[in-house]
């Protein structure tokens, strides 16, 4: 977390997909292995809802003004019935991390491609509304109209009991937060979190946006984030071990004295939200390799040394 001296400096640009509250979080499973990122996840699903419930709660006194504080969470919004729902939605029982790696056959790559152009058009139309004085439930709202109207189920809607249909993260939040009636600011950065469910596949995205005038050192943090993605990004083929993910991505972070956040990880994706492998974003010794037709997120979160 960033120290409340410097509450703006903390991005978030995740694959990890589950929903928490948009206040601070400050304790999670120590990372270590690729057991510990499923850990991690797990709580992460266990706690949206006590998460949830404390969103009411006010900062001690004294805290920093600037600190982010949690808005009021509208209704949660309806989905048209003949919309195809993921099988978690309704359902009681809590989703996990799927064991087993998805394989996709030419008919999956192709729903693959279709989920995943969707996401990444409804992302894009979500960065064009940030700017001050939008508030991240507006940018929820329209997020959800459009996934809907291109016939698609908003995956994080309904997911461990999370409320909204996009996840929107400000600030020092690092990642699955609430979108609620805060407005942004001039000189927030914000993570937005699109995952879409069409013809039975998950496409899954997100970026970081900067609202209005940011200042250089979050320029800069953004900034490096999307070249470590990149980086990892130009490494991935079949037969290349998954770790080398992780050193490339820390390997480069290293350069600007960034530190990468451990607890969250990337995922599988496909017909399960999240299923193996888990990617790590940093140095490890993780055994497995990348499959052909094999498809899983790349994500990070990163903080400043101080």
């Amino acid at each position: 977390m960033a120290t409340p001296s410097s509450p703006r400096l903390l991005s978030s640009f995740l694959g990890d997909r589950l929903g928490v509250s948009s206040m601070p979080l400050h304790r999670w499973p120590s990372p270590g292995s690729r057991r510990a990122g499923y850990q991690a996840t797990r709580t992460l699903c266990n706690l949206v809802d006590i998460l949830f419930n404390r969103r009411g709660q006010s900062d001690k006194p004294g805290d920093n003004p600037r600190r982010l504080q949690p808005g009021k969470v509208s209704p949660r919004l309806s989905v048209p019935n003949h919309i195809q729902r993921p099988p978690y939605v309704n359902s009681r029982q809590i989703p996990g991390m799927s064991n087993g790696t998805e394989i996709h056959d030419e008919r999956g790559i192709e729903c693959m491609r279709a989920s995943g152009k969707l996401a990444a058009q409804v992302l894009k139309f979500a960065g064009t509304l940030v700017k001050p004085g939008i508030t991240t439930d507006e940018i929820d709202k329209a997020v959800h109209q459009m996934i809907v109207e291109n016939g698609a189920y908003p995956s994080p809607l309904g997911y461990c009991g999370f409320p909204k249909s996009v996840c929107t993260s400000v600030n020092e939040c690092i990642c699955h937060g609430i979108p609620d009636s805060r407005p942004l600011e001039d000189g927030d950065i914000i993570n937005i979190d699109v995952t879409v469910y069409l013809n039975g596949y998950h496409g899954d995205t997100s970026s970081t946006f900067l609202c209005g005038d940011v200042d250089d050192e979050a320029k800069k943090l953004v900034q490096v984030t999307r070249e470590c993605l990149d980086k990892a990004i130009s490494i991935c083929a079949p037969g290349v071990e998954i770790k080398h993910i992780g050193r490339t991505i820390q390997d480069h972070a290293d350069k600007f004295k960034f530190r990468v956040v451990r607890q969250f990880v990337g995922h599988g994706v496909g017909e399960v939200f999240h299923a193996e492998p888990a990617v790590l974003h940093f140095r490890n010794n993780e055994r497995g390799r990348m499959t052909l037709n094999q498809t899983f997120t790349i994500g990070k979160c990163f903080e400043i040394c101080t």
